[in-house]
């Protein structure tokens, strides 16, 4: 079915569900956002740790992809990847980042800007083990980012692998392991009517305070 111009124009939604000020918010971003994690599981939407992850190249070329979120805390969000994907090639040339999630159901967004570092190769061996074993071959499998002449290619070697550790522990590779975005804004959207939406945005003031303010939606 073609789409016209204006129908896609007209695309309307009115957000009535919450509203967020100042005042309600939690004293620091890490804890809003387990508030607000926590609504989402518990409103039982599907992958609520899904995010988009931002990038860009040291002459600030930007590329996105989506990803799942795999832990946070005080220190910051974890994710895991291949380190020679073209992510983690932008990531080491140029670690500033950010993180975005969107709960539509419960007319939500959360803006996460930071810096990335590598987590401890402990924390990536802890992890990757943790897996489903298939999960671990298929790492070790794709040459994630690198153009490869047809699927079969990857098949055939994930294939070979499973028969090699068919009985053995599967080696987390070098070249793969996660990252923690340490946040320095933290913006939490709530959609609001007559598209007068609340922002409420935290910067970070020091090593142990942040700053909340409210921006114009």
């Amino acid at each position: 079915m073609a789409l016209s111009k204006e129908t896609i124009q007209n695309l309307r939604q009115e957000y009535t569900a919450a509203t967020l000020s100042e005042k309600s918010v939690a004293q620091d971003p890490i804890s809003q956002f387990a508030k607000w994690f926590a609504e989402a599981m518990d409103a039982d939407l599907y992958e609520p740790n899904t995010m988009t992850l931002a990038t860009a190249s040291p002459d600030g070329k930007p590329s996105a992809r989506v990803l799942l979120l795999k832990g946070f805390d005080q220190n910051g969000f974890t994710f895991y990847t291949n380190y020679l994907s073209r992510k983690g090639k932008e990531i080491a040339k140029n670690p500033a980042a950010a993180m975005v999630f969107f709960w539509g159901e419960l007319e939500r967004q959360v803006r996460i800007e930071g810096v990335l570092e590598k987590v401890s190769k402990e924390e990536s061996e802890r992890y990757f083990h943790s897996r489903p074993k298939i999960s671990q071959l298929g790492a070790i499998a794709s040459p994630q980012s690198q153009e490869i002449p047809n699927k079969k290619l990857l098949e055939e070697t994930l294939q070979t692998l499973e028969g090699k550790y068919a009985d053995s522990t599967v080696p987390k590779p070098s070249h793969w392991g996660g990252y923690i975005l340490k946040p320095q804004v933290v913006e939490f959207w709530q959609g609001g009517p007559a598209r007068l939406h609340d922002r409420i945005v935290y910067k970070k003031a020091d090593k142990q305070k942040w700053k909340i303010v409210r921006l114009a939606p």
